[in-house]
């Protein structure tokens, strides 16, 4: 007796009833059999490709996810989706796709699974906006899921070191100032990512593996396994088995991914010290649920939240190493024994976060994790910032920083591309506010990263010297005092848009304030003089994106949102 009821699932539009033959015709044609097509469809989706590393492996672990759906009653039905890959996008027009393809990614799975009404989904993802893309199709569509990451690069070794691509990034800066010979530069390139996974650091793909398992959507300790290890198959077998356990027990993503969950995982991103698209990506995720968790309130829970992952970029180690050390539950354990992790939120696993982190011990050994009581600094690695110069809110990851004030003069870039020659230049002057605008999301459009201007900067011994400020975004790789996500941005009217060069800036993380030092009529007057730009891209994606996108502070979302709902898919 089969534990699912096909004519209550949304697959019976495509399988079911005399008026389905034509469509049951086209899987006879794929293999299928009668008993086959009586079986629960299950979509599994990859965002797989041979753009970069980070996504080389997740095919292969999307098929043996295939396997345990079969096993556990189900039919998979394999399909793929886009990524666009940072490392390869960084410093050039490219970026300008990158978080434009967080929305195709979502929307890409979402109107396949529509299409052919599939019952639940499993998703794998790599590079950094697949994986919240890939959540965001999951909560949007509200099917039970699972949520998988492909996994980490190992460390690359240069001069009996550890190296990562950031490593490489900074290298460029040091060339250019004249301390770095090419040969070294050619050399660490060769070695710093040496096979299958995303980049390796704390770093925007390993943040949004980390909120995967602190909210719930993935299996406990699955996404700190390295792309490389045997391991990862069975995690993949295992997710396409459970995937058919929350469907007969109609365990939705809603019902994991709770304003307590949103929560949770804030604390995990803060713990890590992880990047700050985190304040970007949860207001997204959350927004598919229905659940109002904006910049600031992703800001308060980081506010009462203790750093204690030593992490590569403000620290030492990599994602191998944080397995190693027992992985995001042995985070959420030190955190939930301080009572800082909400226990009873679901999980994929039918259990609740709490039963899963209870069933795990805590390692004094290891080195990378710190339990709360002696933590790396009483509040979080990522702090949220307001004032004059950001009304509507900023971001600055302070993980490893030595000073949390600064107050300088303005130095006034109206794209990435000259700021960088500034630096490459070496005009940039120690104690400059630099500031890139008309990066934003509506701006840019597209809110690019600036990793290679930050880079640089580190490697020519400025990193700490000097402060970057944009309505842009920053790589979980950039370290230093940089300021994404000012808003409102410049496109928008926003202070930054009316910064001039010479304007003192003062920012404090410890209070969380940006603020810029021009009284009000100054202000009023430069406003007057003021006109909205017209960016290059009037056409396609990046001209639909600009139409539709919102602030950085809601996420950056180019739709309504759960609130605005009136069907949801799973219940078709």
């Amino acid at each position: 007796m089969t534990r699912f009821d096909k004519s209550k699932l949304p697959s019976r539009h495509v399988s079911v009833g005399p008026e389905r033959a034509p469509h049951r015709s086209y899987y006879y044609a794929m293999g299928l059999t009668e008993e086959d097509i009586a079986k629960p469809f299950v979509g599994v989706v990859s965002a797989g490709n041979d753009s970069a590393p980070c996504n080389t492996a997740l095919d292969a672990q999307a098929d043996v996810a295939r396997e345990g759906v079969i096993a556990n009653g189900g039919m998979p039905r394999r399909f793929n989706t886009i990524t666009v890959t940072d490392g390869i996008a960084m410093g050039h027009q490219g970026m300008k796709s990158s978080l434009v393809s967080r929305e195709i990614i979502a929307d890409s799975v979402e109107v396949s699974v529509r299409g052919h009404c599939y019952d639940a989904l499993v998703g794998f993802a790599g590079c950094d906006k697949s994986l919240p893309g890939m959540m965001m199709a999951m909560l949007r569509l509200n099917v039970p899921s699972i949520f998988v990451y492909g996994g980490s690069i190992l460390p690359g070794v240069f001069h009996g070191n550890d190296v990562t691509v950031v490593d490489v990034f900074e290298a460029v800066g040091k060339y250019g100032a004249g301390n770095c010979p090419l040969s070294e530069l050619i050399a660490l390139e060769k070695v710093a990512c040496p096979g299958h996974g995303a980049c390796g650091g704390q770093y925007t793909a390993n943040t949004m593996a980390c909120v995967g398992e602190a909210i719930g959507l993935s299996l406990p300790n699955s996404n700190m396994v390295p792309a490389p290890y045997l391991s990862r198959a069975d995690i993949a077998r295992a997710a396409g088995v459970q995937v058919m356990e929350l469907l007969a027990k109609n365990i939705r993503p809603r019902d994991i991914c709770t304003r307590e969950a949103f929560i949770n995982a804030a604390r995990v991103v803060a713990a890590t010290g992880g990047s700050t698209n985190g304040a970007l990506h949860l207001p997204a995720m959350a927004s598919e649920a229905g659940i109002d968790f904006d910049l600031f309130d992703v800001a308060e829970v980081f506010k009462t939240t203790p750093y204690i992952a030593d992490l590569k970029p403000g620290g030492k180690y990599v994602a191998k190493d944080m397995h190693d050390a027992g992985g995001v539950y042995m985070v959420m354990k030190t955190l939930m024994d301080a009572g800082l992790i909400h226990r009873d939120c679901m999980t994929v696993t039918g259990k609740t976060i709490g039963e899963n982190i209870d069933e795990v011990t805590w390692n004094p050994d290891q080195k990378v994790i710190y339990p709360v009581s002696s933590p790396l600094s009483p509040t979080g690695g990522v702090v949220g910032l307001r004032g004059s110069l950001a009304p509507d809110g900023a971001i600055v990851k302070v993980a490893g920083m030595h000073k949390l004030q600064f107050t300088g003069p303005a130095r006034v870039f109206e794209c990435e591309e000259d700021a960088f020659a500034a630096v490459e230049a070496r005009t940039i002057n120690e104690g400059e506010v630099i500031v890139i605008r008309y990066e934003g999301p509506k701006g840019g459009p597209g809110m690019r990263e600036m990793l290679s201007t930050t880079a640089a900067l580190y490697g020519q011994g400025m990193g700490e010297k000097v402060a970057l400020i944009t309505d842009g975004r920053f790589s979980g790789a950039t370290r230093g005092f940089c300021i994404g996500h000012v808003g409102p941005e410049a496109a928008d009217g926003g202070p930054i848009a009316l910064v001039e060069n010479g304007d003192i800036i003062t920012i404090d993380a410890a209070a969380g304030t940006i603020d810029l030092d021009v009284p009000a009529h100054v202000l009023t007057a430069r406003r007057a003089g003021w006109a909205p730009r017209t960016n290059a891209y009037q056409s396609g994606a990046l001209w639909r994106y600009a139409q539709n996108v919102g602030p950085a502070s809601k996420g950056a979302l180019t739709h309504p949102g759960a609130v605005a709902e009136r069907h949801v898919y799973a219940d078709i």
